[in-house]
C-alpha cells in the first residue's frame, strides 16, 4: 500500500470504519491464537442508555434471583450469531418492551479480552414500556425516572457513570456518531493508530508484512495478558518495535470497532487511538528509532489528515475504553 492507500485506510478509521483484518502483526508468545467462540472463551454484553427530553432515563427492575427488584440499565450478554445491534434491540425488547435505535456508542469496557461491555446511546422508535403486569424472566418492568431521582436500590452503581456520560454527550458530542462495521473477525485485537508528535507534526506507526498498514495486535487470554487487560496487547506489539523505557504510552480511546457475529467469526477488532512520546521531550523532534524492518514511522502529510489527527489527540473525542 503506498503513501496513498495508506492515507486511505487512515482516513476511513478516522471515520469510524476501517479495511478488513487480514492477519495480526503481533501475537501473544504464550499461547496458540485460535479463533474466539462466544459463551466459551469470551462474553460480550451489550447495554443502552436511553435520555428522553424530560432528561428522565429508562430503566428495567430485575427478575434474576441475585439482584431481584433492583433497577438497572437495558442490557445483557450476546448470543451466539448476532450482530452487537442485533444483540441491543433484542435485549431492550425483551427488558423495556421498546424497539429501538442505537445513535452511537459511548464507552466500551473490559476485564480482560474475554469481557467486553459495548455501551450505546439509543433512542425508542416503537413498542409498548413493559408494566408489572408484563413481568417475566427478563425484567419485572420498565419505566423512565429523572436523571437526578433515581429509584433505589440499584443493582450496581456503575450505571451512574454511563448516565452521566449520556447526557454530556447529549449536551456536547465529544465524538462523531459510531456504530460497529459489520466486517468478520476471527480473534479479538486492535487496530492500532499509534502517533508522535512534533510541532504540529504527525507520524503514524505502519506495518510492513505484506503491504504496508496500520499494526493490529491480537489480545492474548494468558492469565499474565488478562491481567494486563488490552493495553497488554498494545505493549507487546510496542516492544517488539520500540525501546519503551524512555518513552510514555497512553491508549486515549476508541475510534471504531469491527464485528460480525454470523458463521462463527466471533471475535471483534478495537481501532485504537495510541500516543507515544518521550518522557523528557527536550528537543526531540523525531519520532523514536524503529528497531527491525517490520515496521516504519510514516510522516503525515496531507493536511486534513494531519488536522482530524490533531484534533482528536488534543479534545480526546474519541470513544472512551474503561478497564
Amino acid at each position: 500500500m503506498a503513501s496513498e492507500g495508506l492515507a486511505g485506510a487512515l482516513a476511513d478509521v478516522l471515520e469510524g470504519g476501517g479495511p478488513l483484518v487480514q492477519s495480526c502483526d503481533s501475537v501473544p508468545a504464550e499461547e496458540l491464537v485460535a479463533p474466539v467462540r462466544l459463551r466459551k472463551n469470551v462474553c460480550y454484553v451489550v447495554l443502552a442508555v436511553f435520555l428522553n427530553e424530560q432528561d428522565e432515563v429508562l430503566l428495567i427492575q430485575e427478575a434474576k434471583r441475585e439482584c431481584r427488584g433492583s433497577w438497572y440499565l437495558p442490557a445483557g450478554r450476546m448470543e451466539p450469531g448476532e450482530t452487537i445491534v442485533e444483540a441491543l434491540k433484542r435485549e431492550v425488547k425483551e427488558e423495556a418492551g421498546l424497539q429501538c435505535e442505537p445513535l452511537t456508542l459511548l464507552s466500551v469496557e473490559e476485564r480482560g479480552p474475554s469481557w467486553v461491555r459495548f455501551v450505546f446511546l439509543a433512542r425508542p422508535t416503537g413498542g409498548i414500556l413493559k408494566t408489572s403486569k408484563d413481568a417475566d424472566a427478563e425484567s419485572l418492568q420498565a419505566g423512565w425516572y429523572p436523571r437526578t431521582s433515581l429509584p433505589t436500590p440499584l443493582r450496581a452503581h456503575d450505571m451512574l457513570y454511563l448516565v452521566e456520560l449520556a447526557a454530556q454527550y447529549c449536551q456536547q458530542a465529544r465524538h462523531p456518531l459510531i456504530l460497529p462495521q459489520e466486517l468478520p473477525c476471527s480473534l479479538v485485537c486492535q487496530r492500532l493508530v499509534a502517533t508522535f508528535t512534533s510541532v504540529q507534526t504527525v507520524w503514524v506507526l505502519v506495518g510492513t508484512v505484506g503491504m504496508p498498514h496500520l499494526p493490529i495486535t491480537a489480545c492474548g487470554f494468558t492469565p499474565m495478558e488478562q491481567r494486563g487487560g488490552m493495553k497488554m496487547a498494545v505493549l507487546r506489539l510496542l516492544q517488539e518495535c520500540l525501546t519503551l523505557h524512555h518513552l510514555a504510552v497512553e491508549t486515549k480511546g476508541l475510534l471504531g470497532l469491527q464485528h460480525l457475529g454470523k458463521d462463527h467469526t466471533d471475535g471483534i477488532c478495537l481501532n485504537v487511538l495510541v500516543t507515544v512520546a518521550f518522557r523528557n521531550p527536550g528537543i526531540q523532534n523525531e519520532p523514536p528509532k524503529i528497531r527491525g524492518e517490520n515496521f516504519f514511522w510514516w510522516k503525515v502529510v496531507e493536511k486534513d489528515l494531519q488536522s482530524q489527527l490533531l484534533q482528536r489527540l488534543q479534545e480526546s473525542s474519541v470513544i472512551p475504553v474503561n478497564r
